[in-house]
């Protein structure tokens, strides 16, 4: 056994936190019996105010109405504005999808061109080389009775006859597509003619069933007419009568 120390606990701060501990039980008690609840003490009296019970009743009645129709309106504002946030979606997508058609259409039409540049300088080189070709071979003609020509004017032939045959097809082209304007015209014309002729039958038709149908009216207004017989004009089977 070794040895200790005891300590001996202070009266006066046990005094001190049981006087605390009393203190806040008293006040404890004191707030309970604040909050408790304080029984109600009424006059009698009749209730519902100046209205009876059918109108009060019919108010519920309309007011219910009225919920059911304004639940009614909320879902289909929901419905139109979730519509509307789909169409703007397929709106964008579709905005999309144009951009990127319009930049292939692009990238298409720029090798489009790239191609018929290289065809044509490739078709100018070929043109030139036969050319070269036959000034070449020109002057091994000379033993024939035929006079020689000249390779300068024989290239330039070659080159005219090239020329006037790109004009020609050039011509050629452009008078199709005058020839196809003309007949799209003709046919234009064609169709706004018959669309008249069908407007001006259907006019006709249209005051044809109207004066029919006011002959019907005013007969049956006169004394002596449809309803003096107890029938009815028949319109579809000429001058008849149904009974």
């Amino acid at each position: 056994m070794g040895a200790y120390t005891l300590i001996v606990p202070s009266e006066k701060r046990r005094n001190e936190m049981q006087r605390m501990a009393a203190k806040e039980l008293e006040d404890l008690e004191r707030w309970k019996e604040q909050q408790r609840t304080k029984p109600i003490n009424l006059a009698p009296k009749q209730l519902g105010g100046n209205h009876s019970e059918v109108e009060v009743r019919q108010r519920q009645q309309l007011q219910l109405i009225q919920s059911k129709y304004q639940k009614k309106l909320k879902r289909e504002e929901y419905i139109r504005i979730k519509r509307e946030a789909e169409e703007a979606e397929i709106q964008k997508m579709k905005a999309i999808q144009r951009e990127k058609s319009d930049k292939l259409e692009e990238k298409k039409r720029l090798q489009e061109n790239l191609r018929r540049e290289a065809f044509r300088e490739h078709q100018q080189c070929k043109t030139a080389e036969f050319l070269r070709r036959l000034d070449t071979q020109s002057p091994h003609r000379g033993t024939c009775p035929v006079a020689v020509c000249d390779p300068q004017s024989s290239a330039w032939a070659g080159r005219q006859a090239y020329m006037d045959s790109i004009r020609e097809g050039t011509k050629k082209l452009q008078k199709m597509k005058d020839e196809h304007c003309q007949k799209s015209e003709l046919l234009e014309l064609k169709h706004e003619q018959q669309e008249e002729e069908r407007a001006k039958i259907h006019q006709a038709e249209h005051r044809r069933v109207n004066n029919a149908f006011l002959d019907r009216l005013q007969g049956e207004s006169q004394p002596g007419g449809l309803q003096h017989f107890g029938g009815y004009w028949n319109m579809n089977s000429g001058n008849s009568w149904d009974i």
